[in-house]
């Protein structure tokens, strides 16, 4: 099913556009052997260390993600093969995927400037961290690795509905920046893309990649009572702000992927960012008035201190 796509036509995404000279994003240094793209010239040579890895981060999600993930992200783990073992190669990846969906998976060194992630999204190629993260930091790594990347994100991607969602994302994003409105933009990334839940049948489970790539977060997103659960409401997601660190006070529930779609993507965006603040407007612990509420948090881990407290996430 591919839905209306968002009219950009001011923007033309075949080749990298020129970055608007008074908006400001995160100064990265980029390495010297990557062009403007960002894109490494081949995928790495994993060591026997780094399959070991890969396959025990494997095993640990699917201890706790059966029954907390979202159904499409089961099925786009079966689909993508993801379970034959070790750091998969990109370019058979790249292979199933775009004959589901038409999307490939491309290797980066790091995490890259907002353009030109967006520029790669709009032309349906996810950029995946070209390394993997090490045995001292098997639990969390701040950086995201092709772990989180690859196993987190790209399942998700074998679904229709969202597979075009992500390539609007992509083409919207160059409309945030002229609008200089890339933290509002972040915050609906963050609130759907990494941390988000979707409404089921049998109850609410995960799509966000940095809930199905951690133990812990796909355990709490779904069943603890200290988060506060939201219907999804892109105006108020995008005034609002959000913890990179630590586990979410507040998560945000669609009922479908054409439900997001609908709210994000067939929407007036320019007509929104005028009408947003520089900064944001509610708290990450906030309930407000207009909140369609499924469940309201106890706050309880967020009380005790997180996660630098040694609370327990309940």
């Amino acid at each position: 099913m591919t839905m209306t796509a968002l009219a950009v036509p001011e923007t033309e995404f075949s080749r990298l556009p020129d970055m608007p000279a008074d908006v400001f994003t995160a100064p990265l240094q980029r390495p010297a052997h990557v062009g403007e793209d960002w894109l490494e010239p081949k995928q790495a040579r994993y060591s026997s260390d780094d399959h070991a890895i890969w396959n025990d981060l494997f095993a640990r999600q699917m201890d706790v993600l059966p029954g907390r993930a979202a159904s499409a992200f089961m099925a786009g783990l079966e689909k993508l093969n993801l379970n034959r073992g070790g750091v998969p190669e990109f370019g058979k990846l790249s292979e199933d995927l775009g004959a589901l969906t038409g999307w490939s998976v491309v290797p980066v060194p790091m995490l890259i400037p907002d353009h030109v992630f967006f520029w790669h999204l709009a032309n349906r190629r996810f950029p995946a961290g070209n390394f993997i993260r090490t045995r001292e930091t098997f639990d969390y790594i701040q950086e995201p690795d092709v772990f989180h990347d690859v196993f987190g994100h790209v399942p998700m991607l074998t679904d229709p509905v969202y597979a075009d969602y992500m390539q609007e994302y992509g083409r919207a994003g160059w409309k945030a920046m002229r609008f200089n409105r890339l933290k509002a933009l972040g915050a609906l990334y963050w609130y759907t893309v990494e941390f988000g839940l979707i409404q089921e049948a049998d109850g609410i489970k995960a799509y966000g990649a940095g809930i199905l790539s951690g133990p812990t977060e796909v355990v709490y997103a779904t069943e603890a009572e200290s988060p506060n659960r939201i219907m999804l409401n892109v105006d108020r997601v995008m005034r609002t702000d959000y913890v990179i660190s630590d586990l979410q006070p507040t998560y945000f529930v669609i009922e479908s992927f054409e439900d997001l779609y609908h709210q994000t993507v067939e929407r007036d965006f320019e007509r929104l960012y005028r009408s947003l603040p520089p900064g944001f407007t509610y708290a990450n612990s906030a309930v407000i008035d207009v909140d369609d509420v499924l469940h309201r948090g106890t706050q309880e881990y967020l009380l005790r201190g997180g996660r630098g407290s040694g609370a327990t996430p309940i």
